[in-house]
């Protein structure tokens, strides 16, 4: 039986990018590898490395090189990070695609009248890349990345910046993410929480006690749905 998404209309959904829209793995990853061989060290795997993903990319460079038994000293790492973002720009949607149902999904839901904004550790520009070389642009009403709020996931003002940019109020608003990150901001901010179950995490996302688990996007519209309802929407 048909769900009622009536209750999506003027609400909020703000979900992540990494790991929850779209799967970024391969060429994060990928450009993490360069760096890798650049550095005469063996590259990582993808199922390796991918829970290092969703912190940004200073965090995926540490935990990396970490993984390939070789630590880096802090002064290390600016060079790192400018190398990584030069390869990871020039090949940003090389082999990354969106989650299965993630298209058809956001186009019911912004069809109920849901707005719909990108809450990401991701910098904004490198996630507008993205989102442009994907076609996905045209579905969001805000796109906030990590330079355009005062503290990113899993500080609460990140999804509070992201609310308000697309035009809602927190008390309409749920976060739908895959990681602790998004579990913290969204707890922080007293936001119901949806997670992914298919992302990039070093914590099982059922472990994160979300108030929803989904196993695939055509779970999402319903389950926002019921969520704002319970919230008296």
């Amino acid at each position: 039986m048909a769900t009622d998404l009536a209750a999506l209309s003027g609400a909020v959904i703000a979900l992540d990018l990494d790991g929850t829209l779209v799967d970024t793995a391969p060429d994060l990853v990928g450009t993490l590898n360069v760096l890798l061989r650049e550095e005469g060290l063996a590259p990582l795997a993808i199922a390796e490395a991918r829970p290092f993903i969703g912190r940004g990319a200073r965090w995926l460079i540490e935990r990396g090189f970490q993984a390939a038994d070789a630590p880096l000293d802090a002064e290390r790492i600016p060079d790192l990070f400018n190398r990584f973002i030069a390869h990871y720009f020039a090949h940003i949607a090389d082999h990354s695609r969106p989650f299965p149902g993630v298209m058809e999904a956001l186009g019911v839901m912004k069809a109920a009248g849901a707005r719909l904004a990108v809450c990401t550790n991701k910098r904004t520009d490198l996630s507008l890349a993205l989102l442009d070389a994907l076609a996905m642009t045209p579905l969001f009403d805000a796109v906030i990345g990590a330079d355009a709020t005062p503290a990113i996931k899993p500080d609460p003002r990140h999804l509070e910046a992201a609310v308000r940019a697309a035009g809602g109020t927190m008390d309409r608003a749920i976060l739908v993410g895959d990681a602790a990150t998004d579990a913290g901001a969204a707890r922080a901010a007293g936001a119901p929480l949806i997670l992914v179950s298919f992302g990039y995490t070093e914590i099982p996302a059922r472990e994160l006690a979300p108030d929803v688990l989904i196993d695939h996007f055509d779970e999402l519209p319903p389950a926002c749905a019921r969520l704002l309802g319970a919230c008296g929407a």
